[in-house]
Order: C-alpha cells, then sequence, then structure tokens
C-alpha cells in the first residue's frame, strides 16, 4: 500500500465509527488536530460521548444521506455488509479509502511500535503494558480494543517515540505494522471466516515475524507458535514463559491474566523498565472494560460480571478466573452468552460444547452475525442441544426479549454469579434487567 502524506490530512471521515477499535483512531487523529467526521448505526455512548467532546461530528445513519468531504475515508470492517454503499461512494471520490487497520498502519509509522498479538489475552496483554510504561514515565501513545480503567479510555496520547497497540489478526490486520517488538500470546484456529485453516492463520503470523524489526516475545511451551520460531537477522527472540515464575498476586484472577503478566513482564526487560516499578504496575492492574469486569451488585446480592469472551478457550479462562474467585459449592454461576458468528460457532462447535463445565447454567441467545450472511444450518438451539446432552443445564433463546423475561423471573440472591458474555451485545440484558451499586 502506497503511504499517504499524513501532512495533507486534514479532515478524515469514518464509517462506523463507533466501533471500539476505530473510535480509538479517531481520537489518536483528533489529538493530531485533524478534523473528524463520521456515521455509525446507532448511538453507543461508551464511544460516541467523548468524541462528540472532542468536537467530531456524528452522524446516525438514518440522518444519513450525503458523503461529506474529506481527504481520507476509514471504515470499520464491518461496514462491508452494514453500509457497503457508502464504503463504495467513498471509493468514487479518488480520495483514500482505508480500513481501520490500513489507516492505523499509516499513523503508526513515525513510531516504535509495540504490537500486541494472539488469539487470546491482546486487549488485556496491551491495558497491563500500557499502565506500566505509564507508570514507568515511558508516556506512550496507546491504542486498546477496549476502555483502560487507568485513562479512562481505548486511546491515550502521549509524547514518546512509544506506540502500544493491539494488533489483530482479523484479515491479516496486523500485517499493517512493522513492530519494534511483537508479543504473541498464543496462536489458536479462528477467524475461520477469512482463513482457511491452523496452517493458514499461522502463515500470517510468520508474516508478522518477518516484520518486526528488533524484538519477537512468544511462548515456547505453545506449540502452535514455537513452530514458527526460527532466526531471523536483527531480530532477537524472547521466551516468556520463562517469565511465569516472577508474575506477582495479580488482582485480576485467572492463569490466562498471570500469562498475560508474563508477556508484559518480557516486554518491561526488553525496554530497561525497573523490575521493582513493572511488578508493582502489573500487580496493582484492575482490569478493563468489558474483561471479566465486575459490574456490581444488586440489593439482594448477586453479583454481576460482563465479559467480552467469544472463544471456547477464552471462555473456558474466564469461567475458571471466576472460580478462583468463586469456588464450587460457594456460588452459582449463571452465565448469559452470545455466541459471535455462524463461522465461528460452527468450526469450532464441539469446543463450545465443552467450554461452559464450571457454570451451573448456560443461557444462549441468538447468535451475533455482525459481518455474515445468516447461516441457516447453525444456531444457539443447536448448540443447546448439545450442551444439554453432556448433562449441563442450559436453555437458549430466539430472541432477546424472551431471554430477558426469564432472566427477570430466575431467583437469584447472594449466593450468584450472573455473567453477560460474548463480543456482541449480551451485556444490554443485565444492564436492562439489574440495577447495581
Amino acid at each position: 500500500m502506497k503511504n499517504l502524506n499524513l501532512e495533507r490530512i486534514k479532515k478524515v471521515f469514518f464509517i462506523g465509527i463507533g466501533g471500539i477499535g476505530i473510535s480509538a483512531l479517531a481520537k489518536m487523529m483528533l489529538a493530531n488536530g485533524i478534523e473528524v467526521s463520521g456515521v455509525n448505526d446507532e448511538d453507543s455512548p461508551k464511544t460516541l460521548d467523548s468524541l462528540r467532546e472532542a468536537n467530531a461530528k456524528i452522524i446516525m445513519l438514518k440522518d444519513f444521506d450525503k458523503l461529506p468531504e474529506a481527504d481520507l475515508y476509514v471504515y470499520s470492517d464491518a461496514w462491508l455488509y452494514r453500509g457497503p454503499e457508502i464504503i463504495e461512494n467513498a471509493k468514487k471520490t479518488e480520495k483514500p479509502v482505508l480500513s481501520y487497520f490500513e489507516a492505523l498502519g499509516q499513523f503508526a509509522d513515525k513510531y516504535k511500535v509495540i504490537a500486541i498479538s494472539g488469539t487470546h489475552g491482546k486487549t488485556t496483554t496491551t491495558a497491563m503494558i500500557a499502565d506500566m510504561m505509564v507508570d514507568a514515565g515511558m508516556d506512550p501513545t496507546c491504542v486498546v480494543g477496549s476502555f483502560v480503567k487507568k485513562f479512562g479510555s481505548n486511546f491515550r496520547k502521549g509524547d514518546s517515540e512509544y506506540l502500544v497497540v493491539e494488533a489483530d489478526e482479523y484479515n491479516r490486520h496486523f500485517l499493517n505494522f512493522m513492530p519494534f517488538i511483537t508479543a504473541i500470546t498464543n496462536i489458536e484456529a479462528d477467524h475461520l471466516d477469512c482463513y482457511k485453516d491452523l496452517g493458514d492463520i499461522q502463515d500470517a503470523f510468520s508474516k508478522l515475524i518477518v516484520l518486526t524489526k528488533k524484538y519477537l516475545i512468544y511462548n515456547s511451551k505453545d506449540t502452535n507458535t514455537n513452530v514458527l520460531i526460527g532466526e531471523q537477522e536483527g531480530l532477537k527472540n524472547i521466551d516468556y514463559s520463562k517469565y511465569l515464575d516472577k508474575v506477582p498476586k495479580l488482582s485480576v484472577p485467572g492463569v490466562h491474566n498471570r500469562m498475560n503478566a508474563a508477556v508484559a513482564l518480557a516486554v518491561a526487560d526488553v525496554l530497561n523498565i525497573k523490575e521493582e516499578v513493572a511488578m508493582k504496575s502489573i500487580s496493582e492492574f484492575s482490569g478493563t472494560w468489558r474483561r471479566l469486569e465486575k459490574k456490581g451488585e444488586t440489593k439482594d446480592g448477586t453479583i454481576i460480571y460482563d465479559d467480552y469472551a467469544h472463544h471456547p478457550t477464552e471462555i473456558k479462562a474466564s469461567l475458571e478466573g471466576l472460580r478462583e474467585l468463586y469456588p464450587k459449592g460457594t456460588k452459582k454461576i449463571t452465565v448469559l452468552f452470545q455466541p459471535h458468528l455462524y463461522s465461528r460457532t460452527k468450526a469450532l462447535f464441539e469446543d463450545f460444547v465443552k467450554s461452559f463445565s464450571e457454570a451451573d447454567q448456560a443461557l444462549l441467545l441468538p447468535i451475533y452475525f455482525a459481518r455474515e450472511a445468516k447461516d441457516e444450518s447453525i444456531s444457539s438451539e443447536k448448540l443447546a442441544m448439545a450442551i444439554k446432552e453432556t448433562g449441563q443445564n442450559v436453555q437458549a433463546f430466539t430472541d432477546f426479549e424472551s431471554a430477558e423475561n426469564f432472566v427477570k423471573f430466575l431467583t437469584l440472591g447472594s449466593n450468584d454469579v450472573f455473567v453477560t458474555m460474548g463480543a456482541g451485545e449480551a451485556y444490554k440484558v443485565a444492564d436492562k434487567i439489574f440495577k447495581v451499586a
């Protein structure tokens, strides 16, 4: 892709500006004095209110009638399905039209990029490293796929040479970066709507390794990653599994978060951050929005959580993390899960069936289709039937209203934990029903 002349970019229009990733890029451009506007299909206060406060002009899709003039058009991948005609109209302007990650890659070019990649743990690890670097006085710019509690946003403007970024493997997006440091948390089969198989995914990660300039941080115990590691001139390989024994007691539960912390300690070593500073920061890390986030308690004492887990491995890890906090026999865990994508649910069906074993009850919402056409061969009802055959208490719902009505009449009290889970909109059910403090 031809590099943009960023000095000529004065106005940018975002197609799907409310997305958690793309809204961070919009903030990055506002912080650099660029005029920002965009369209979104629904009002999303979490992402849009802060953009409005920074003088971005937001147009709701229902009010959208004409594409504004801009020097650059940036679109969310989801809008290849939600609003393809807007993207096509942007292309007719003969101005640059880039996906979110293509545009981020252009703006990242002036930084020493610390790219956090991997099938699981990207968001938490990116946030943990961002927090640590801030605590160490390194003043990084940060782009994260969630809201980081320390700076209350998915974006932080820094004045140093470093950019910490969550590098997504979907559609090979992370190949838009030439990182100074690449961290690979792990590699598993996922995103099989755009990859043929695990080997295809590994090929993409191999290409990312080739693009990496100085340091590669990986887990030698993860066989899907370890087979990709070789000698590359100018690149130093660092095995983060060797840092696991150093991980301090964390404020966030789960073995998976200990792995994330080990990655952060490896990055600290590379950046010469004092060990005591890194350890203190990591031990105090309190998580991010929608990553096993404790929302509060109801007046009846039910503890409410929300979690973004949408892959079987993530679901299992999150529920195991909750069981660390609430062992069996102390609390009953009810999980309301919305599968994300027909293709993922279909390809990983048997793994999904086994992923809810730590929950006492599983409730399934209809599949969130996002960027796909409907596939009648797979459904939450079929998944529920398969889970039920394992002897687990499970129920599927045909729509949100049915689920809401069911949850309203559940007898939940001080012995219960209720967790909404998924990359879609399951959290809206709890937000609507439960008043938490």
